[in-house]
């Protein structure tokens, strides 16, 4: 195989993602490859020793003799899958790169995958359905943006959609771009800084949003993150870090410290070019400096020098630099600091920051500022601003997590003092409980998993129609919908396991502050329980209650619940006088059969038959205004009628025993009667 019959091959294939410069097509594809080709690209990968399945996707290089391996092993799963794995092969050179993006915060995804398979694929009608979604949303107007995960979630964002299990759904409130305002925090330490050549580009108004960036060797992509944050549009490639990152045109390019690490003078005069042939607006280039004095103490190394981490450096004085750029460029140089010069295919852009380059000076608001260097600068930060960060603190145990940015009234005020919510949680929990958040968190799973269950119930409107702060949950608690839905299934189930709800009924008995287990020949027959006591019962017997309420309602005029172990019942209670008598009466009972999806309601209207509640104290504790009279008060009266026949009885029958003893009842206390009251 050479090079002219590998671009002849190539050039005959009719099928696959057809770009510019290159194609793409799954292995599965490979029927329609010619027969030299198909039998050539899986002996490339047998030589580097890449196993089959490491690979799924081939790209073909049309004017170079080059071809890629690409491993993306959600390719069938993910809508949008990620590259997991690429093997890069120069085969005129006979040499191969292996680049891994397991790791990547950010890895190259692909996009219109129906054009990778065949029509008779079963998974192609889904793909193409997938492409047409993205297009009627208006997401592919762009196209620079959409090959990055981070950037390609950011578009369906802005555009007012959500990605919920790989398909778009119009949002029920859109994400507004956070405002860029252009501040940088005080306390925040070199490490976390802009590059210098982006600071320039902050300084002067150019990372307002009405820009696009590219940066041209961006490394681990520090600045990209940062700008990012910001909401900005800003792409870059490395070719050691982003090596299958598509070099694209962008208003702004920013060669930073690139040229001084080239130790060939072709490359590095090749590098310039490519940066500058890319530029729509400025181009931004930025070396290292040093005298002859600094310069002389490493091992000279064709025109630069080896440093003593063996890496090249070509160090410029200011003028060559500005020199060499004029000349391969032949251009306008404007030195913008030392080693940093903008050159400008925008003349007119040009002339604007000449004639106002000193007239505005704007400061980075980072939205990545770190904490604190010490614990004594965190522990006076903290001190400074004790309320702030006490308040930021509730919102979290409320919410269970790291409250967004309107989540939190004082959002803007964190900002100004840490940089964000999310380093103003990790400064607080060096002083608040850390355990005190996770309960917090377990709290808050629970009470969704509660709400998707009972949502099973009622039919309740699909997740794409949930308030943002919901969709934030579930990230946050369970990642997808998929996961929290599967989960509160489970969950629903449970309900129906008897032999589960009288051990979790035994169980809450112990750990309520009040409530009374009722047993039926001997084994557990009921659990009762007071409304307010519900949220500290186990999960499974929250969603038991739940259940049955859908049939019910809200609990206004109910305040004891009873929960029937073994029938799949409910009962609830509402008596009059429940929290200012000490001898409420029933006037409304309740029983919701869960199997039956029935029920049966109860009132008692004639006052003098409404059973009464001797054992109140049974299901009160002592944050209950009459608590302790309640308690004086049973335990006087109970002492006596459970000797003359038990707890059931009616209002009418307790007077004729209070009668019988020469007692009478006034509020919460039991006065016996002289001889002359009897009359």
């Amino acid at each position: 195989m050479d090079a002219q019959l590998f671009a002849n091959l190539v050039k005959e294939i009719s099928s696959g993602k057809q770009l510019p410069d290159a194609l793409y097509l799954h292995k599965d594809a490979f029927s329609v490859l010619p027969k030299t080709l198909k039998g050539f690209i899986p002996a490339v990968a047998q030589a580097l020793n890449i196993d089959d399945n490491d690979w799924n996707l081939v790209k073909l290089f049309k004017k170079e003799f080059r071809l890629s391996l690409l491993h993306y092993p959600d390719f069938y799963t993910d809508s949008y899958p990620p590259l997991k794995q690429s093997l890069n092969v120069d085969l005129a050179k006979l040499t191969h790169k292996i680049t891994l993006y397991s790791d990547s915060e950010n890895p190259p995804i692909l996009h219109r995958k129906e054009a990778m398979i065949l029509a008779d694929n079963p998974h192609y009608d889904t793909f193409c359905e997938i492409t047409k979604e993205g297009e009627n949303a208006g997401l592919y107007e762009n196209s620079r943006l959409i090959g990055f995960k981070r950037s390609w979630e950011n578009i369906i964002t802005r555009h007012g959609y959500e990605l919920v299990d790989g398909r778009l759904f119009r949002s029920s409130a859109v994400i507004q771009p956070e405002d860029i305002g252009i501040d940088r925090h005080k306390t925040a330490l070199v490490r976390h800084e802009l590059s210098a050549p982006m600071k320039t580009l902050a300084k002067y108004g150019y990372l307002e949003g009405s820009y696009s960036i590219f940066d041209y060797g961006c490394g681990r992509g520090d600045d990209l993150r940062e700008l990012e944050a910001h909401g900005l549009d800003a792409l870059g490639w490395d070719p050691k870090f982003q090596p299958d990152n598509e070099k694209i045109n962008s208003d702004i390019i920013n060669l930073g410290f690139v040229l001084n690490v080239i130790e060939d003078q072709d490359e590095r005069l090749d590098a310039l070019l490519g940066a500058w042939e890319l530029t729509d607006r400025i181009l931004v280039v930025s070396v290292m400096l040093a005298n002859e004095n600094y310069i002389s103490q490493f091992k000279s190394y064709k025109d630069g020098v080896i440093t003593s981490r063996n890496t090249f450096q070509k160090y410029y004085a200011q003028s060559e630099i500005k020199a060499y750029i004029e000349r391969c460029l032949q251009e306008n140089v404007i030195a913008i600091a030392p080693g940093i010069f903008y050159i400008f295919k925008d003349k007119q852009l040009e002339q604007h920051l000449l004639q106002n380059r000193h007239k505005r000076a704007y400061k980075w608001q980072y939205l990545t500022a770190p904490e604190p260097v010490n614990e004594d600068q965190a522990r006076i930060l903290f001190a400074k601003h004790q309320q702030l960060f006490e308040s930021f603190w509730l919102t979290c145990l409320t919410l269970g997590r790291c409250p967004a940015n309107n989540e939190f009234a004082q959002t803007e005020k964190i900002k100004e003092v840490v940089g964000s919510n999310k380093k103003a949680l990790q400064l607080v929990l060096k002083w608040f409980e850390e355990d005190e958040l996770k309960t917090a968190e377990t709290m808050r799973k629970e009470d969704l998993l509660l709400y998707f269950a009972l949502a099973m119930f009622e039919k309740r409107k699909p997740y794409t129609q949930q308030p943002e702060d919901l969709k934030r949950d579930i990230k946050a608690f369970f990642d997808t919908y998929k996961i929290a839905q599967h989960q509160a299934t489970e969950l629903l189930f449970q309900i129906a396991d008897s032999a589960l709800i009288e051990s979790l009924c035994i169980e809450a008995e112990k750990l309520l502050p009040a409530g009374k287990i009722d047993f039926e020949n001997g084994q557990p027959h009921a659990l009762t329980l007071h409304k307010d006591f519900i949220t500290l019962l186990p999960l499974v017997l929250r969603v038991y209650i739940g259940a049955a309420l859908q049939m019910y309602g809200e609990l206004d005029d109910i305040q004891l619940i009873k929960i029937h172990i073994h029938s799949g019942k409910v009962t609830l209670l509402g008596y009059e006088g429940f929290y200012d008598s000490p001898l409420p009466q029933l006037k409304e009972r309740v029983k919701i059969k869960m199997a039956d999806q029935d029920v049966d309601f109860f009132d008692y209207i004639i006052e003098e038959k409404r059973p009464l509640l001797l054992n109140k104290i049974d299901y009160i504790d002592d944050t209950f205004d009459d608590y302790k009279k309640q308690k004086a008060f049973n335990k006087r009266l109970l002492k006596d009628l459970i000797k003359v026949g038990g707890l059931n009885i009616s209002k009418l029958q307790l007077e004729a025993l209070l009668h019988e003893k020469n007692v009478k009842i006034n509020k919460y206390k039991l006065i016996r009667l002289q001889a002359s009251q009897l009359l």
